[in-house]
């Protein structure tokens, strides 16, 4: 799962990253409200956590210039402040949730797990394609009846594959899905990947829905 963390306390994206990367999150950072804006118009996400008191442009004026461009990601709010005004606010400027700071790294996994669950208007809670089927909020992948255990990256690789099934998906769109924005490693990683989740989701049961396009990246087939 994607996701984007805007907050100007450099210490505390430190720690949410390091924790959320070990839970399937690819995550990307802005440490002011300008940035975060360009990042969540030009990228797609699963989740935004956004901090309200930002510099250069506020969390509130962020949220509401997302939802006047029709970008209906789920997000969930920060915020040190705390009483209902503050939450009034910033559900009537589109979020979809509200967290006051200090608190629980395990609140925020179950709040972020909800709102991926939910999902956007025009985001389906789970994806099938023929009878394999993704979970992105569980981390679950099954196919047809029997349940197949993936590793957090295994997970996001294939769903970057699985939200686009029958297409090509380049390496580097896998990148972007499963690592993060600023990830500059060996691109190559993918090809582990892809081959952990063949031996995964298709020698198992006789499939080859998994397939390599020479030159340009990967494609999930549904099949039967």
């Amino acid at each position: 799962m994607r996701m984007l963390l805007v907050e100007d306390e450099r210490r505390l994206t430190d720690v949410l990253t390091g924790g959320l990367a070990g839970e399937g999150f690819a995550v990307d950072v802005a440490h002011d409200g300008r940035d975060g804006l360009w990042l969540a118009t030009e990228n797609t996400y699963d989740v935004i956590v956004l901090d309200v008191m930002l510099p250069r442009l506020n969390g509130y004026a962020l949220c509401a210039a997302l939802r006047a461009a029709q970008n209906w990601t789920p997000i969930l709010m920060l915020t040190a402040k705390d009483g209902v005004h503050d939450e009034a606010e910033a559900l009537d400027t589109g979020a979809d949730d509200y967290l006051s700071k200090p608190f629980s790294y395990v609140v925020l996994l179950a709040r972020l797990r909800a709102l991926v669950r939910r999902g956007g208007t025009s985001r389906p809670v789970s994806i099938t394609v023929g009878d394999l089927c993704l979970d992105p909020a569980g981390l679950r992948c099954r196919r047809g009846d029997v349940d197949i255990t993936l590793t957090p990256k295994e997970f996001a690789v294939l769903h970057g594959l699985a939200r686009r099934p029958g297409q090509v998906v380049s390496k580097r769109e896998l990148l972007a899905q499963a690592w993060d924005f600023a990830y500059d490693g060996d691109p190559n990683i993918v090809e582990v990947y892809v081959s952990a989740l063949r031996r995964k989701i298709d020698a198992p049961f006789g499939r080859t829905s998994l397939v390599t396009v020479r030159g340009a990246g990967y494609r999930l087939e549904a099949t039967s």
